[in-house]
C-alpha cells in the first residue's frame, strides 16, 4: 500500500503529494503551490452519506470526481456491492470521492436521475452524470469505468 495521497488542489489543480503519516497526526495538507487549505474530509478512504438536503454540498461542490452508489437496506445485490465500493474508496481515494444514497430515504435525488434499478452506479462530475453501471459488476470492471471517467473529467 502506499505510504501517501496524491491530492489535487480545489484552487489551483497542481497534484500534491500528502504522506498518510502526516495525515494520520491530524494535520490540514495545504497545496504546496498556492497554499490553499486541501480540507480532509473530500479526500476521505471511506464512502460519505449523501443525502435529497446534502447533495449540493457533497457531490455538485466536490472538485473531485464522484462515485456515487445508489442503493437500498432491503436490496441484496445492493449489498453484494457494498464491500467492493468501500474498497474502492480506499483505493481511489483523493482522486474520485466516493458516496452512497438510500434511494428508499432520498426520493428526489433518484427521481432527478431516473434510477430504476438498484444498484446503480453514477460516476459525477460537477453533479452532472458522466458514466452509470447499473447492477452488479466486479471490481475490476467498475475501477476500469472509473478511471475512464476520471481521464474523461480531467480533459474537459
Amino acid at each position: 500500500m502506499s505510504d501517501a495521497q496524491l491530492i489535487p488542489c480545489p484552487g489551483c489543480g497542481a497534484t500534491n503529494r500528502i504522506p498518510n503519516a502526516k495525515r494520520k497526526q491530524g494535520l490540514e495538507p495545504v497545496c504546496g503551490k498556492c497554499k490553499t487549505l486541501l480540507p480532509a474530509s473530500i479526500y476521505s478512504r471511506t464512502p460519505v452519506t449523501v443525502t435529497d438536503a446534502t447533495f449540493a454540498a457533497e457531490v455538485e461542490d466536490s472538485p473531485l470526481p464522484v462515485l456515487l452508489d445508489l442503493w437500498a437496506a432491503w436490496c441484496g445485490p445492493c449489498r453484494t456491492l457494498a464491500p467492493v465500493i468501500d474498497e474502492l474508496a480506499v483505493k481511489l481515494a483523493g482522486r474520485v470521492r466516493v458516496g452512497k444514497l438510500n434511494v428508499d430515504e432520498n426520493p428526489l435525488t433518484a427521481k432527478r436521475f431516473a434510477i430504476r434499478s438498484i444498484p446503480t452506479l453514477l460516476l459525477l462530475k460537477n453533479g452532472k452524470e458522466i458514466d452509470r453501471i447499473v447492477g452488479v459488476q466486479p471490481k475490476l470492471e467498475i475501477a476500469r469505468r472509473v478511471e475512464q471517467a476520471i481521464a474523461r473529467a480531467t480533459t474537459t
